[in-house]
């Protein structure tokens, strides 16, 4: 599945997409930063993803296509490592809700309240790290 259109807007933080099947999705950057494809974020396996905090401000300065299979965006707090595959693009669009819940449900259970990841108060030096890890960092 190849979207027919793909258009990033800066001002509202969203990367619209359009595909062959007629379907429309408006993914938040946010969105897109904490679920992206790259090992940094999924780690290396199940139980290992890295939970992402106070994203929600998050742009993305710049997207390179990579051949005609993938984008790989590369976002304001430098992160671009993550290549979004088409199917990946869709998955995100089609499954926003559910992954926007899983994603509150796993803030929430890091004693995060709040659509971002940032407890009341705190500022992102200060936010304890939930990520385990696996012992060495990119």
């Amino acid at each position: 599945m190849t979207p027919t259109a793909l258009t990033v807007h800066q001002k509202t933080r969203v990367l619209e997409l359009a595909f062959e099947d007629g379907s429309q999705f408006l993914l938040p950057f946010e969105l897109l930063r904490v679920y992206s494809p790259s090992a940094e974020v999924r780690g290396h396996g199940q139980g290992q993803e890295v939970l992402q905090l106070g994203k929600r401000e998050v742009g993305i300065t710049d997207m390179q296509p990579v051949g005609n299979y993938a984008v790989k965006p590369t976002f304001s707090d430098g992160h671009d490592t993550g290549l979004y595959t088409w199917d990946y693009l869709y998955k995100l669009g089609s499954e926003q809700d559910a992954l926007w819940a899983a994603y509150l449900a796993k803030l929430h259970a890091a004693g995060f309240d709040g659509d971002s990841g940032r407890a009341p108060g705190a500022t992102l030096a200060g936010a304890p790290t939930a990520a385990k890890g696996c012992g060495h960092h990119h």
